[in-house]
């Protein structure tokens, strides 16, 4: 499929360069499960350890915690032991968490062990789009980091689905089938262990190590064309070498691609699209529409997938900036409709697709865009800080949604329209930021983005 939409001659794709995307994508996966398994266990965990809202929204966004110090503790690791070596790290993580969640005997247990899963999800946030990004050939890196985003949106769908069908089960509801529930991530991340054992490390990343000779065998081998010309270039990008990692982030000189990374970031969390996912199964149930029962979280997730899947085949055509355009109103639309539904609660039957319309435009742009732009705009000497930027960004916001989404909810008799009003106003000013204001980045070597950015120290 790739190689049909492939013209430029200056790669080629190759297995290893498949697999490798693949395999690290293979963390979103686990991020995209570690963030859904949660909504199908809410309403069982908060009676059985008879929680407020407040406590249960800090169930909740402890994972997120644990996901903003994940982001940044990851980018020294990353820099110290290579992206694929310190991805094996997180597996382990989501292993445990996943196993400790299942077994957790009280509220503070299972809070920590969320606490865990969310660093693993904060590093491979960082790190799997920072991977694929340093191993894709310029004209292919938008469709490879975005495998990131596909496999974040197959793993929302693979929790729903998950827990529909443990629901079927007919288990005992507050002792045993939220448990099975949180244990169902455990075989996923033994898998995404193994397959990091069969993949190579970041040729950009062994460059700024100073193991050259590797660096030009894996450029080769993820299908570079002109190995020496590009390992040039990297070296370029990495003058001064031994000092990378002590290149600071906040200079005057990074403040362009700094505005762009947590912009796109802190508008993706403004939309409060991660306080729908986590809490969907309870916002749904407290519409109360009929259409699809148990299984309605996997039209949602199903909507999620097809829209990745448009945007993986497209982000390289119509480019970064356009998605985001196009995904601005086409989030806000279905936002504003279920912002009327939930005040009025007048036609609830629209309003599961009304989410999943909202969830499609939002995964079609800025869900597909943004782990892509973060893993751009920033250059070599400051990309791990950056990206960790980025992402402690969306998930400090994330975890401040997720703790706030119950108490507005049941603020009042319209508290579950105002998380919609407020993303869909939110949208709205997206679309004039990054019209105004955003580079397109589509099809550029990200060695060319830092010299037209004005931040290389590589000569023209």
């Amino acid at each position: 499929m790739i190689n049909a939409l492939v013209a430029d001659k200056d790669y080629k794709v190759t297995t290893t360069l498949i697999k490798a995307s693949i395999v690290a994508a293979l963390g979103g996966l686990l991020f995209g499960f570690d963030t859904a398994v949660i909504a199908g266990t809410t309403s069982s965990v908060k009676t059985l350890y008879s929680l407020s809202d407040w406590s249960m929204g800090f169930v909740v966004s402890s994972a997120l915690i644990g996901t903003i110090l994940g982001t940044l503790i990851s980018a020294k690791p990353g820099d110290k032991w290579g992206r694929r070596d310190s991805l094996k790290i997180l597996g382990f993580l989501f292993f445990i968490s996943a196993l400790g969640c299942a077994l957790a005997w009280d509220f503070w247990s299972l809070s920590f062990f969320r606490f865990i899963g969310g660093i693993g999800v904060g590093g491979a946030s960082v790190l799997g789009p920072m991977y694929i990004a340093e191993i894709s050939p310029a004209k292919l890196r938008g469709r490879l980091v975005i495998l990131f985003q596909y496999n974040v949106c197959l793993g929302i769908l693979v929790a729903y689905l998950s827990n529909a069908l443990i629901e079927t089960m007919n288990l005992d509801v507050l002792h045993v089938q939220w448990r099975v529930m949180f244990a169902a991530e455990c075989m996923p991340a033994l898998l995404f262990i193994v397959m990091l054992y069969t993949i190579p490390r970041s040729p950009r990343w062994l460059v700024s190590v100073q193991k050259t000779a590797e660096a030009e065998q894996v450029l080769e081998k993820v299908g570079e064309v002109r190995v020496h010309e590009a390992l040039e270039e990297i070296k370029a990008s990495l003058k001064n070498v031994t000092k990378v990692t002590h290149e600071k982030l906040f200079q005057k000189k990074y403040f362009y691609p700094i505005f762009l990374g947590v912009a796109v970031a802190a508008f993706n969390q403004f939309s409060f699209v991660n306080g729908f996912l986590y809490y969907l199964n309870d916002t749904l149930n407290a519409i109360g529409a009929s259409f699809g029962g148990k299984f309605q979280p996997v039209l949602i997730g199903v909507a999620n997938v097809l829209a990745v899947t448009a945007a993986l085949l497209t982000i390289d055509k119509i480019g970064r900036k356009d998605l985001l355009l196009i995904g601005s109103w086409g989030s806000a639309i279905p936002l504003a409709l279920c912002a009327y539904i939930a005040w009025t609660r007048n036609l609830t039957e629209l309003f599961p697709w009304g989410i999943a319309a909202f969830i499609f435009f939002f995964s079609f742009s800025q869900g597909a865009v943004i782990w892509v732009y973060i893993s751009e705009v920033f250059p070599n000497k400051v990309r791990s800080k950056g990206q960790s930027l980025g992402s402690f960004t969306h998930w400090a916001l994330a975890a401040i949604a997720a703790q706030l989404y119950p108490p507005i909810v049941a603020s009042s008799h319209v508290g579950l329209s105002i998380p919609f009003i407020v993303g869909g106003l939110m949208m709205i000013i997206q679309f004039f930021v990054v019209w105004f204001f955003f580079i397109e980045t589509k099809g550029v070597p990200l060695e060319q983005l830092e010299r037209q950015m004005g931040v290389s120290s590589a000569s023209k």
